[in-house]
């Protein structure tokens, strides 16, 4: 029997179009999720309203410091009036961290979250992009007075200026006549012999403190208890400690003024000096009275009188006589040797000019050596090598820094905080807290 034949209409005819009336276990499942997910959702953001817990609004992971606020939405989002969303203000950050200024003469004062931005996981805030400096620094502008720093910086690498210690016309105040490249000979001679001196000798961080190789190590100091912390905590690494004679100097250049002493005079101010030659002569004399009598000096011009040959002084005489002398020797060669030493005749003793040596060159910048060590000293100071003047300003310019802080992965880093800080941390004010850990950490 022959088939007959399909049409579209015939077809048609065979679908059922009352199926969607029918029940089936997909649509009640269906049904089932569209009730049942909202009112879970709304049970759920009930649950955290009645616990006052704010983590479900968190635009992301907290920075570090911050972690333990993530349920505390409320500790920086400060609650404005008519407003669901707040941003986070600088009142709710100043609660915390009452930072201060810039510079007070600055036109425009950026709020704490264009600089720091949070919920973007854990890097630390501090590290800041170049836009949040050279928004201002790039074309800078201040109220009153024109500024005397650069007012066009772009980026370190190619867009910063050469440092203002080693500009054209720049020299070393310090006024001590020190030539390294004599100090760094071969065979120099040594309280002991031949020495070979190394920058280490003089240029040290305040800490670790270890045993001076060509300084005095016998000074008595009050212990201090000291905390260890890690070097990149500890800012006595950061900086080079102060030269000093008694720790540097004395064991080379002693200070000895009379073959009867074998002890120097301790190095200090003039008239520090001449008491204790006063003293040290007025101790001596008495025991030795038979010096009080003086052989006269040959007579070196045929006009001159003849001297008597021997004359007998007072003990005072004879002490004064002995600390001019002594004063004479120390004022004219010993101390002049390194010191600028002024004398007038006004005034019975000299005047030695201020040292005005330079203990932190980058006022407004950081700098840690302590992070520096592994390289040799002359691979930034290289100058050293050769310098003679005292007026020679020793410190390695933007192009060696540039060297390793160039930007980029294999690079050191080279943004603006860095070396840079925007807040002036001597005007910081205290800050009185405020928060509780029971609460802090209830939802967390």
């Amino acid at each position: 029997m022959a088939r007959a034949k399909l049409t579209t209409k015939t077809l048609a005819q065979r679908i059922d179009l009352e199926y969607f009336k029918h029940p089936h276990p997909f649509r009640r499942l269906r049904f089932i999720l569209s009730v049942t997910l909202p009112v879970l959702a709304l049970l759920w953001l009930g649950w955290y309203a009645l616990a006052r817990n704010d983590r479900i609004y968190s635009g992301g992971r907290m920075s570090a410091s911050h972690a333990v606020l993530t349920a505390r939405c409320s500790a920086c989002h400060v609650a404005q009036a008519g407003v669901f969303s707040a941003k986070a203000s600088d009142q709710g950050c100043d609660s915390c961290h009452d930072a201060p200024l810039h510079h007070a003469n600055q036109i425009f004062t950026p709020t704490c979250a264009a600089c720091h931005a949070e919920h973007r996981g854990h890097p630390r805030l501090a590290v800041t992009a170049d836009v949040s400096c050279t928004q201002c620094h790039a074309n800078l502008h201040t109220t009153g007075a024109a500024t005397h720093f650069t007012a066009d910086i772009t980026r370190f690498v190619g867009g910063h200026p050469e440092f203002a210690a080693l500009r054209p016309g720049s020299v070393d105040p310090g006024t001590i006549k020190l030539n390294h490249e004599i100090h760094l000979k071969h065979n120099l001679r040594g309280p002991n012999g031949p020495v070979q001196l190394d920058c280490d000798d003089c240029h040290r961080t305040a800490k670790p403190e270890s045993r001076w190789r060509f300084g005095s190590n016998t000074t008595q100091v009050e212990p201090v208890v000291q905390v260890a912390v890690p070097p990149s905590m500890d800012p006595g690494r950061a900086y080079m400690s102060p030269v000093t004679y008694a720790k540097h100097c004395a064991a080379c250049h002693g200070l000895q003024f009379d073959a009867r002493f074998q002890e120097g005079v301790p190095h200090d101010t003039p008239e520090v000096i001449h008491a204790f030659l006063l003293q040290k002569f007025q101790q001596y004399i008495p025991n030795h009275p038979a010096e009080l009598r003086v052989t006269a000096a040959n007579r070196n011009l045929p006009q001159q009188p003849i001297p008597p040959a021997v004359r007998v002084l007072t003990e005072q005489q004879w002490v004064t006589l002995r600390v001019a002398e002594s004063e004479e020797l120390l004022w004219r060669k010993s101390c002049a040797q390194c010191h600028t030493v002024k004398f007038a005749a006004s005034t019975p003793l000299p005047t030695v000019a201020k040292s005005n040596i330079t203990q932190r060159w980058f006022q407004h910048a950081l700098f840690n050596h302590d992070t520096h060590k592994l390289l040799k000293c002359v691979e930034c100071h290289s100058g050293a090598l050769t310098s003679q003047e005292t007026a020679d300003v020793l410190l390695p310019g933007i192009a060696t820094c540039e060297k390793c802080h160039r930007g980029g992965r294999q690079a050191a880093e080279s943004r603006c905080f860095e070396c840079h800080t925007y807040h002036d941390w001597k005007q910081e004010k205290s800050v009185k807290g405020r928060f509780l850990l029971s609460a802090s950490l209830r939802n967390n």
